[in-house]
């Protein structure tokens, strides 16, 4: 914006130079021509004087005795005057005074009747040096002009762009979460608005989130006090005399540590904890997936089946954010479709990235709900339409995409960042197989 309005008041400085300066060059050398024929025109009423006083009673000059020393007190410097006066007989002589002018010349003359006629000239050259210093004054004038309107515009520029820029900046710092902006007054009407608007609006949303982490934190409290609580009667079944009830205990004691890491992850979400990015072992968490899910496909009479091609590890900064969206895609197969239920796992050919998709054998999405089934609240049939909402929006936190590439039957693809870009060639050939990946996270934390 500052560039914008430096060149617009520039433009507008040198239309205006141009506008003025051109008429103005034109009149100066006008008025120098002029100025110097008005000279030479008094000059010769003057010299006409002077000739009518040495005129005789019957109007002419004696032969030889016209006083031509009066006449080079009025000729200007390097001037010549022609003289041609009425002499005894009749006839007219003619006396020139002044050197002899080399190039073109400026003159002017006067007739004086009876008394007759006088031309005085000066060097064209002198004219035209006093000419184009005058045009030359003219332009050094409009260039001042345009080089002070430029400082102008320059100071006006920085005094409205600067505010805008660092209104801008103040608004990225809220929107990154930074509520400590001072929002001040720049002397602009206008910009003291915005910034008023923004002020309020940054204290308004500081407060909304100090009352939310208020109700996340007293809700995390509540849930480790039941989860703890439930631990301890899970703990008890576990010494129970039938080994059936102590596999179910130990199995839900495990769903509870889980839970709680989950509800860990979630917190520190919401407190907009730093967390590192990690490489997550896809291959791990489908398989944890498959088996939190399969009990239910079971008892529905379908099956869920999986195929891996490549290495299967993404980074995550926040893995239960992938396990949730992959949840959410494979309970919408087992609510919403029919069939086997596959999920593939690609490396995509740009090897930063991997794929997850996860299809049925179902009647699909008709083509009038394609546009509405991410927006949130929007549900087909059962369900209250948060699902596919929160699985785009927490797959895009992490850096991904989540789209429908099919419609009949359905298929759901998530695309993540993957590691196998980030490796050196060569670098999995070294490592024994079957050997784990090192520093790739087997994460088993449950899906439901």
């Amino acid at each position: 914006m500052r560039r914008r309005i430096l060149n617009t008041m520039i433009a507008m400085c040198v239309a205006v130079g141009l506008l003025l300066g051109i008429p103005l060059s034109v009149i100066a050398w006008w008025w120098v021509s002029d100025n110097a024929h008005q000279t030479l025109d008094s000059r010769l009423k003057l010299i006409s004087d002077q000739l009518i006083r040495q005129e005789g009673a019957e109007g002419t000059v004696p032969p030889g005795e016209l006083d031509v020393d009066a006449f080079r007190l009025l000729i200007p410097e390097d001037g010549r005057l022609t003289v041609r006066y009425p002499v005894d007989g009749g006839s007219d002589a003619m006396v020139v005074i002044g050197d002899r002018i080399e190039g073109a010349t400026l003159g002017d003359s006067i007739g004086l009747g009876n008394a007759g006629s006088l031309l005085l000239e000066i060097p064209l050259d002198q004219v035209r040096d006093d000419q184009v210093a005058a045009v030359g004054i003219v332009l050094v004038v409009v260039a001042s002009s345009i080089v002070a309107g430029t400082i102008v515009a320059a100071v006006t520029a920085g005094r409205i762009a600067d505010p805008l820029i660092d209104l801008a900046d103040r608004a990225a710092a809220m929107a990154k979460g930074d509520f400590r902006s001072e929002w001040k007054s720049y002397g602009i009407g206008e910009l003291d608005r915005v910034s008023r608007a923004l002020g309020d609006a940054n204290a308004e949303i500081a407060l909304r989130l100090e009352r939310e982490g208020e109700i996340v934190g007293d809700v995390s409290h509540q849930l480790r006090s039941r989860l703890t609580a439930i631990q301890l009667r899970l703990d008890e079944l576990s010494m129970h005399p039938d080994p059936s009830v102590v596999d179910e205990a130990e199995a839900a004691l495990e769903q509870v540590e889980r839970l709680s890491r989950e509800l860990d992850e979630m917190v520190a979400a919401s407190r907009n904890d730093p967390a590192v990015p990690t490489d997550i072992d896809v291959r791990e968490m489908v398989h944890t997936l498959i088996g939190d899910f399969r009990a239910s496909f079971d008892a529905a009479g379908r099956t869920i089946s999986t195929g891996f091609d490549g290495r299967s590890v993404a980074v995550s900064a926040r893995p239960g954010r992938l396990r949730e969206a992959m949840s959410v895609l494979v309970d919408n197969a087992l609510q919403h479709g029919r069939g086997t239920c596959h999920i593939q796992v690609d490396d995509l050919p740009s090897g930063d990235m991997l794929r997850v998709s996860v299809s049925d054998e179902g009647d699909g999405v008709p083509d009038e709900l394609v546009s509405h089934i991410f927006r949130r609240g929007f549900s087909a049939g059962r369900g209250n339409g948060v699902g596919l909402s929160l699985a785009r929006a927490l797959v895009e936190a992490d850096g991904g995409r989540l789209e429908l590439t099919s419609r009949r039957p359905a298929e759901f693809s998530l695309v993540i960042p993957s590691t196998l870009g980030r490796r050196a060639p060569g670098q999995d050939a070294e490592r024994p197989a079957g050997e784990p990946d090192p520093g790739v996270r087997h994460d088993r934390v449950p899906h439901r």
